[in-house]
């Protein structure tokens, strides 16, 4: 049976490092392939002016992609390719924020006869903020903050949630048990 794990928490929380991690380690546990899903990296492929609200085609906003827009293509293009590689027998790691995402995984683990694990991570404020500061990404600390609190109060976050402040990417991996983050 395939695997699922969907790493979720607000910017700095070290979805990235994680999953990098995890996949490594499920790799040398089991010997099988496993694909890592990076939402972020659907996220780049979208290029826009640098001062959205300032430009203008003679006299016209320009087609501008609202952040709704862009969050659910992101999610078609994350679900989509988690199927690919379901459909080849490869677990799948997904790296993204989950906020209202969750029941289009569950869906898919159930199209494809999947075990699906749900990890939130999250540290304190003081951290994610320092986090943030450390990788230069200033103008996300208060989206991080805003996130930090949302998936903290969601209720299908609880049970999931993992605060990993001050805690390695080993020291994850050896305090995360899967089992324990099991959604079906």
């Amino acid at each position: 049976m395939n695997r699922i794990i969907v790493v979720s928490g607000p910017c700095g929380a070290g979805k990235s490092t994680f999953t990098d991690a995890y996949a490594g380690h499920m790799v040398d546990e089991t010997g099988k392939t496993v694909y890592v899903i990076h939402g972020d990296s659907f996220h780049a492929g979208f290029v826009e002016p640098e001062n959205k609200g300032d430009f203008f085609v003679d006299g016209e906003a320009s087609d501008q992609v609202l952040w709704e827009d862009i969050l659910k293509f992101n999610w078609d293009c994350i679900i989509y390719t988690a199927g690919r590689a379901l459909r080849q027998g490869i677990d799948v790691i997904i790296d993204y924020v989950v906020e209202d995402e969750l029941q289009m995984v569950k869906d898919l683990a159930s199209l494809y006869n999947s075990d699906l694990y749900y990890i939130v991570l999250t540290a304190s404020e003081t951290e994610l903020e320092r986090r943030i500061r450390e990788r230069g990404d200033l103008d996300l600390i208060e989206r991080a903050k805003f996130l930090k609190r949302k998936l903290d109060g969601l209720s299908e976050n609880l049970g999931h949630i993992y605060d990993n402040t001050d805690k390695s990417a080993d020291t994850m991996i050896k305090e995360t048990e899967l089992k324990n983050y099991k959604v079906f």
